[in-house]
Parts: structure tokens; C-alpha cells; sequence
């Protein structure tokens, strides 16, 4: 495998626009000395932005022209068979010709999945691909799947969750064998709906560090580096956290604010709320890496800025190197032949 890898970027997708794809590969480059990059969209909307910037002439950038864009609120359906020349669709293709390694979408979410299920095709052996992400807890760091892709999941698939983040997890953050906990109103095996209870017998087979049944409290808590559920379940906890985070955040800065004192209390603790923000700064955990494709896919948020989506563009580049499809793809031939 080369030495540089190389990514497409979709710079047409997401609330913002190129404007803030094109700033973040711009900074991407300046981190990363190994990765090239592919500016997907609009050539002279791309190149005009680029100049902006001065940097027409930046060494591993490139521009891929597309003549259409998935528009956010687009149906999936109506983007995958009608929009053949979007960003979306073109940066995708990419992958699938082998001329990009991996793709990093702001985009319609729906989209972005039907279209890569579509081009990329599945891992043999993986039914749904499942979207995958970090959420910050009192220690690090949880990884959790699934967020969205999939309303209903039998325990095969979440089985197959288990497998897939597992694997991402030794890629991202460097850890062999990854503690896997599977969400749960209650962590006694009598508790819960069949599908769990089914999935946790297959997931105690399983070669994992499995702790068991995990509750929503357990997000936060650092107990388990992998947190597996369904996307219905999951999307709600994800939207909910980051619910709770915007809510406490905006009533700390009117406290601070409402009286003098508070002010001057604001002062002092300064250092101190500065470090939190930072270490809760959702821009460092955004790009949720959507599992299961013969293809390396990370869907970034789609209202970002330019520091988010560049950290997007991180995680593609951490995949990349460690060719994770591939990594899923063995773990899968091997759980196969146990079975056989």
C-alpha cells in the first residue's frame, strides 16, 4: 500500500458548504504530511474558494469536478438514482475505482448511506452497515454503535456491531482488546427484550473482552470502551447527550453572567471552564465512521466548522492506514470458520 492515502472529500455536502470543506483540507494537509486529498464538487466554486486562501497550487490537493449536489433534506432514494454526478455519488466512486482510499461526507446522512450500501457494496457476511462515533465520558472516551443506521436490529446484527467496533476501536484508539459492553435497562441477564438477550449469549461466544450488559449511565462512565445497541436506541442517546451538553452550557454562561459577582466568579474560574470546554469540545470527537462497507466511509456532522470537519478527515486517515475493512473483513472470516 502507498505511503500517502488518499481521501475524497465531499465538498459539496453539509450545512455550510465547500467553503468549510475547503478550510479544513487545507488544514488537514498542514497535519498530516502522509495524506492527499480530493476536493469533490463544483470546479470553479472550489478553485475560487482555494484562491481565497492562496492556495491554488497546494501540493497533495486536487479538485474532481461533479456537476450536482444532495441537498440535506433530499430523500435518499430520489439522491441515489437521480443525482449520479453529485459530489456525494462522484467522491463514493472514488473509492469503488480505488483512486481514494476512504470518502469523508458532511452530507444527507440517508443519502450517504444508501449510496455507499449501493456503490461500495457489503462486507461478505455483515447484513447493515452501522454508524459508529466517540462520545466523551468522565475518563476518555466511548465509542458507540449503533447511531441511526439501523431502527431494528436482530441479535445477529448486533453481534455483528460488536465485531465491527471492536475492530475500529483497536484502530482508533490503539487498544488490543477493546472492553464491549451491550446496552441494557438493567445489567441481570433477565432483563430486556429477547433481541438483547439473544445477542448477549452470541456476544459471551464471541472472542471479545465482553463485560456484559451495560446501562445508559454507563455511557459516561469510562466502564466499557465499546457501548453496542440498535440505532433507534442509540440515535436517542447520542441526541439526548448532546442535548443535555448544549442545555448546561448555555444556563452556565447566564449564571456567569447575571450579576456582577457571578462575573468576577467568572473571572477567576476562567482556566478552569476553559479546559473543560476543551475537553468537551464535540469538534474533537466528530466523524462517525460507517461500518460494514467494502470501503472506508466517515460521516461528519452536517453543521460544522472547519477544526470538526478537519478532525473527520483524521479518523479517515487513522482507517485508512489500518485498512479497517479489511481488518473486519478477516475477523469475520474467522468467526465463520468457528462456526463451520
Amino acid at each position: 500500500m502507498s505511503s500517502i492515502h488518499r481521501i475524497s472529500l465531499d465538498a459539496m455536502g453539509g450545512d455550510n458548504g465547500f467553503p468549510i470543506v475547503v478550510e479544513a483540507a487545507i488544514n488537514a494537509l498542514q497535519t498530516h504530511q502522509d495524506i492527499e486529498l480530493i476536493l469533490v464538487g463544483d470546479q470553479e466554486k472550489l478553485r475560487a474558494e482555494l484562491k481565497k486562501h492562496k492556495a491554488e497550487n497546494l501540493p497533495r490537493l486536487t479538485i474532481h469536478h461533479a456537476s450536482q449536489t444532495v441537498a440535506m433534506d433530499e430523500k435518499p432514494a430520489l439522491a441515489l438514482r437521480g443525482k449520479k454526478d453529485s459530489s456525494m455519488r462522484v467522491a463514493i466512486n472514488l473509492v469503488k475505482n480505488s483512486d481514494a482510499d476512504a470518502v469523508v461526507s458532511a452530507g444527507n446522512t440517508g443519502a450517504l448511506m444508501a449510496t455507499a450500501r449501493f456503490v461500495l457494496k457489503m462486507l461478505p457476511g455483515i447484513d447493515r452497515p452501522a454508524l459508529c462515533t466517540a462520545i466523551p465520558n468522565s475518563k476518555s472516551h466511548t465509542h458507540m454503535l449503533d447511531l441511526g443506521a439501523n431502527i431494528d436490529s436482530s441479535a445477529e446484527h448486533l453481534y455483528q456491531f460488536a465485531l465491527m467496533g471492536s475492530e475500529l476501536i483497536s484502530v482508533i484508539d490503539e487498544i488490543d482488546a477493546p472492553r464491549i459492553g451491550l446496552l441494557n435497562i438493567g445489567e441481570e441477564d433477565i432483563k430486556g427484550n429477547e433481541q438483547v438477550k439473544m445477542a448477549n449469549t452470541l456476544i459471551k461466544k464471541g472472542n471479545f473482552n465482553y463485560q456484559g450488559f451495560v446501562e445508559g449511565n454507563d455511557i459516561f462512565s469510562g466502564k466499557v470502551d465499546l457501548i453496542v445497541c440498535d440505532g433507534f436506541v442509540g440515535n436517542v442517546a447520542l441526541k439526548t447527550s448532546e442535548g443535555l451538553a448544549k442545555m448546561l452550557s448555555t444556563e452556565l454562561k447566564a449564571e456567569y453572567t447575571r450579576s456582577i459577582f457571578s462575573k468576577v466568579a467568572a473571572l477567576i474560574s476562567m482556566p478552569v471552564l476553559k479546559a473543560f470546554t476543551k475537553r468537551f469540545d464535540p469538534r474533537r470527537y466528530n466523524g462517525a465512521s460507517l461500518l460494514g462497507l467494502q470501503g472506508i466511509v466517515v460521516k461528519s456532522h452536517g453543521n460544522v466548522d472547519a477544526l470538526a470537519f478537519a478532525t473527520a478527515i483524521g479518523i479517515a486517515r487513522k482507517e485508512v492506514k489500518a485498512q479497517l475493512h479489511l481488518r473486519i473483513k478477516s475477523r469475520l472470516e474467522e468467526f465463520a470458520a468457528q462456526k463451520a
